[in-house]
């Protein structure tokens, strides 16, 4: 008994002397993420560097626009206040109308505050990260029987609700996301229904003024916008019992 005592004991330390192996390392064991990293890694390390952004110590934040399919990528060091934009991907394909997500089946890209929980290096769309679709927020609208889940960023050309970005933009913007959550912390996604300037806000209002819930749901979506518009800084967002998001 003694002796199981000092062999776990023995293991226990040598476990704590081996450095803990970071998720970007872990991601590196498959194939996929081998190959973006052959062939997109030196510009990933480039871009970052072009911004002063340390690549071992940054955080990342996505914010897309679902009638411009763009998806903007924005970065800061872990020591600094703000966000830099690094770059936009073009959606390659979408799908839906403008306004969220509210049941499967519904062919629609959601829109709220979100942000990544799953990374898929063995996705049927080359490769794909999950954002946590539905949300508090979601499931107070949403179909209560079938929401609907799954909603990826991912490769390919082809959509039902996901953002596609073409297999070449896939495999950069997974090294970059990969390399974030390997320094701690969240990726925000923001997904809003346009660029929501006060141009913008108001033609959307005009298009869909008689749907009184659609737009008093986008009132909502505006401070969030507005917030990181003004200042580079992620807002704190918090989601009432109602549903509804608030800047706080």
């Amino acid at each position: 008994m003694k002796k199981i005592f000092v062999m776990i004991f023995l293991t226990s330390i040598l476990m704590s002397m081996t450095p803990p192996i970071n998720f970007f390392e872990q991601q590196l064991k498959f194939l996929r993420v081998q190959e973006a990293n052959r062939k997109k890694g030196k510009a990933v390390g480039e871009l970052l560097s072009s911004k002063n952004i340390n690549s071992n110590s940054f955080d990342l934040f996505l914010r897309a626009f679902k009638k411009e399919q763009k998806l903007e990528v924005w970065a800061k060091n872990k020591a600094d206040d703000n966000f830099i934009l690094l770059k936009s991907y073009e959606y390659c394909a979408s799908t839906g109308i403008l306004g969220p997500k509210r049941r499967s089946g519904d062919r629609q890209i959601p829109e709220g505050f979100y942000e990544v929980d799953l990374f898929n290096p063995q996705s049927q769309y080359l490769l794909s990260f999950r954002i946590n679709y539905p949300n508090k927020s979601d499931l107070v609208f949403a179909d209560k029987l079938n929401p609907g889940d799954n909603i990826f960023i991912h490769g390919h050309c082809v959509t039902i609700g996901c953002i596609p970005i073409g297999d070449e933009n896939i495999q950069e913007l997974y090294l970059l996301a990969a390399k974030a959550k390997s320094s701690g912390g969240k990726i925000n996604v923001h997904i809003f229904p346009t660029i929501m300037n006060e141009q913008n806000y108001k033609t959307i209002n005009d298009e869909f003024g008689t749907d009184a819930s659609l737009l008093a749901f986008w009132s909502w979506l505006k401070p969030g916008y507005d917030a990181f518009e003004n200042s580079k800084k992620l807002p704190n967002i918090v989601i009432e019992d109602s549903g509804k998001y608030v800047v706080k």
